[in-house]
């Protein structure tokens, strides 16, 4: 019997914290290396709350001005629905980013990751990020799918 090629991969226990929920667990294969800001991947068990694409508009429909704003209402319209279904920043278990511009992404990842941590705090599940075209609603820059699993 021969063994397989390739790395093996590791179950990595999720952020030691009071709030870190158990059965939520980051997927990390040994000899990657560490990710900053987003996991490989995740694997959880429980009840799965989902979002569909969130925009940075507020309660009114009204889009933030610029990028980072818009990301930041982005992150706390998900919060918000989040909490909806009992779940929490720290549930999620994948988000999903599709940006207008991935240049603007890229030139602003110091302020998207304090963003992202004032809303969110250090929890980072799996990531995609997708440039696309344009958005349905014009003047967003950006639009978040995220998917939470509630731990039973």
């Amino acid at each position: 019997m021969t063994s397989p090629k390739g790395p093996t991969l590791t179950v990595v226990p999720g952020a030691k914290s009071d709030s870190a929920p158990s059965g939520v667990r980051t997927l990390q294969p040994s000899g990657w290396p560490k990710p900053k800001g987003y996991a490989n991947g995740m694997t959880a068990d429980g009840r799965i709350v989902v979002t569909g694409g969130v925009i940075g508009w507020d309660s009114e429909e009204k889009l933030q001005p610029d990028f980072i704003s818009q990301v930041r209402q982005a992150l706390q319209n998900i919060k918000d629905i989040l909490g909806e279904g009992g779940a929490k920043p720290e549930h999620l278990v994948r988000l999903t980013w599709y940006v207008v511009d991935i240049e603007e992404y890229m030139g602003s990842l110091k302020e998207l990751g304090k963003a992202y941590r004032d809303v969110f705090g250090a929890h980072y599940p799996a990531m995609a990020l997708v440039q696309v075209v344009r958005l349905v609603e014009r003047a967003a820059r950006v639009e978040i799918e995220a998917t939470a699993v509630v731990p039973r």
